[in-house]
């Protein structure tokens, strides 16, 4: 979606993919290196023992008590890998970037998105920050440390079976994410981990923040872990279990590269547990201090379970209409009836008869009359939302 322009929603399914690209999109240079944690407690060590245990890439060694285990995961997680590079990365990138206009921001706000670095990576292989909200916790990488082989491959076996759908369908079910906030592996930092994988980057540092009163991150040092030790992370979502970590560990920012190339402008992953109803977000403003601040950003959503569509989050919807400048969406973004009143404009691609999950008739009939009134493209893919 761009200013000036509505929001294009996506197509119904966001499983389909546009026709194969002849040539992949590369990556343009970062247009300015985004602003990095100057403290706090570094775990680069323990993220890339975890992005060669859990996403089978880098070159740290493993402990020779793990290798049999680690080598039975990565037997079983590399095909899916594949699988969804050829399926989504050369398939249907080329597609996602020639819908983009030139100059876009290269910050991504991406909300509901459950931590899907991978697919912001899809969408968006320029950007040089993304910020992923979500009701998940990024989780504790500590505890790679010292696992045993019997805790590591029951970790790894209800990874692989909570990625497999973002893998091969590009979305993520409420139960798997819920699941992999317990266990020895940190499930979100874990699925940042292969997201970076599948594009060919490696992790340079991770740290954790909190979000301080005016919106500022306060990136937390060895003392403010300890003292957190005990107070383990608030669950989001009242339906779900709670995580079995410390809430130290819900916000992180990681930073990553190229593989091989030399040290140069990072780009940074920043992930933020956060409930994004009206209600919390009233109660609690520093998430939106922290957004606002961004400026002008480019957005994405996918699979949000209509959630754009509801009155009751207003906040974070008026956050993006009135600070994003386009926006690549599945039919679970904005409603046309929000989207043109604030100056978007939305095209739409693939077919589109309903919802998939329940929601709320009025957008269903006016996302319907918006698939109608455009032609419609070959392909099936997400909603482009543009300002005009």
């Amino acid at each position: 979606m761009r200013r000036g322009e509505q929001a294009t929603p996506q197509a119904a399914a966001p499983q389909t993919t546009a026709p194969p690209a002849t040539t992949a999109p590369q990556p343009a240079p970062p247009s300015s290196a985004p602003a990095l944690a100057t403290g706090g407690q570094d775990f680069t060590k323990e993220v890339r023992l975890l992005f060669r245990v859990a996403a089978c890439s880098g070159s740290e060694p493993i402990p020779p008590a793990l290798t049999a285990t680690v080598e039975a995961h990565c037997k079983a997680l590399l095909p899916l890998m594949d699988l969804y590079k050829k399926k989504y990365v050369e398939g249907a990138q080329a597609f996602l970037v020639n819908l983009q206009p030139k100059g876009l921001p290269t910050t991504i706000v991406y909300p509901f998105g459950g931590g899907d670095l991978l697919s912001a990576l899809t969408t968006y292989p320029s950007l040089t920050e993304v910020t992923t909200l979500s009701l998940e916790h990024a989780g504790d990488p500590r505890r790679i440390d010292n696992i045993d082989a019997k805790k590591l491959e029951d970790s790894l076996t209800r990874l692989r079976k909570g990625i497999s759908g973002l893998l091969s369908l590009s979305d993520s079910t409420s139960e798997n994410l819920m699941q992999l906030q317990r266990g020895e592996i940190p499930g979100q930092l874990a699925f940042f981990l292969i997201g970076l994988a599948i594009h060919g980057q490696e992790p340079t540092g991770l740290r954790y923040f909190r979000i301080e009163p005016d919106g500022a991150l306060h990136y937390m040092t060895d003392k403010d872990i300890q003292g957190a030790e005990g107070q383990t992370a608030r669950n989001l979502n009242t339906v779900w279990k709670s995580p079995d970590f410390s809430v130290a560990f819900s916000n992180a920012e990681l930073t990553f590269k190229p593989k091989d190339a030399p040290e140069g402008t990072l780009r940074v992953h920043r992930h933020i547990a956060a409930n994004l109803m009206d209600g919390p977000l009233a109660k609690d403003p520093r998430v939106l201090k922290h957004l606002e601040a961004k400026g002008k950003v480019t957005a994405m959503t996918k699979a949000a379970s209509y959630i754009l569509w509801s009155t009751g989050f207003a906040k974070i919807r008026n956050y993006l209409l009135a600070n994003m400048v386009f926006m690549t969406s599945d039919s679970t973004g904005i409603p046309p009836r929000y989207a043109s009143k604030a100056g978007f404009v939305q095209e739409t691609y693939g077919t589109f008869s309903g919802p998939f999950l329940e929601a709320n008739n009025q957008d269903a009939e006016s996302f319907c009359e918006l698939w109608n009134s455009q032609p419609a493209p070959r392909a099936a893919v997400p909603l482009r939302l543009r300002s005009t």
